[in-house]
């Protein structure tokens, strides 16, 4: 494969230092490098800019700039497109960890939805970063036979969606009528 790792994800945050502190006290992140410019390397626009990095377990990355002199919103995102879908989220060790980690946000005051079963293959809690980014924490729940019965249907799923654009229809393939029900 050409790419064999995320290295990191890059995302907007309103406050560098408010960033650093909800990585590192909140979700235990290394804080592991800041660089700053006052014109972005690629373009040579000027726009000066923090831009900081956080290492997880893996060696993999999340990232933010602060950019001070720029307009525009926080998230990126396009304002149509609703607030869940745009999110990052990190894998979690196990469920113990994960329900922990709720009890550990919400005494904190972080407010935390779930956990969410998502088709026998995550359990997810959400939250949102001091810059309003959507996060979620998952465990990877599906036994190594679910695993290999998604990676066998996924194809399947996409074709189905590809021709109806209509999830109900998903009795076509998994039979049953309703949620996230499988036929096995």
């Amino acid at each position: 494969m050409l790419c064999k790792s995320l290295h990191h994800a890059a995302f907007r945050c309103r406050d560098a230092r408010e960033t650093v502190d909800f990585y590192t006290n909140v979700l235990g992140l290394k804080f592991i490098h800041a660089m700053g410019e006052d014109h972005v390397p690629s373009t040579g626009k000027y726009s000066p800019h923090i831009h900081i990095f956080f290492e997880m377990e893996d060696g993999s990355c999340i990232a933010f700039f602060e950019l001070p002199k720029d307009a525009g919103s926080l998230s990126g995102r396009d304002p149509e497109t609703p607030d869940w879908v745009q999110h990052f989220a990190f894998r979690v060790a196990d469920e113990a960890t994960l329900l922990k980690a709720k009890a550990d946000m919400e005494a904190k005051g972080i407010s935390v939805l779930g956990p969410t079963n998502h088709d026998d293959f995550l359990l997810s809690i959400y939250f949102f970063d001091p810059s309003g980014h959507r996060l979620e924490l998952s465990v990877h729940t599906a036994s190594q036979a679910q695993d290999r019965e998604f990676r066998a249907e996924a194809m399947d799923v996409l074709n189905l969606w590809d021709q109806t654009h209509d999830w109900s229809q998903r009795a076509k393939l998994f039979g049953g009528t309703t949620g996230y029900q499988r036929k096995t």
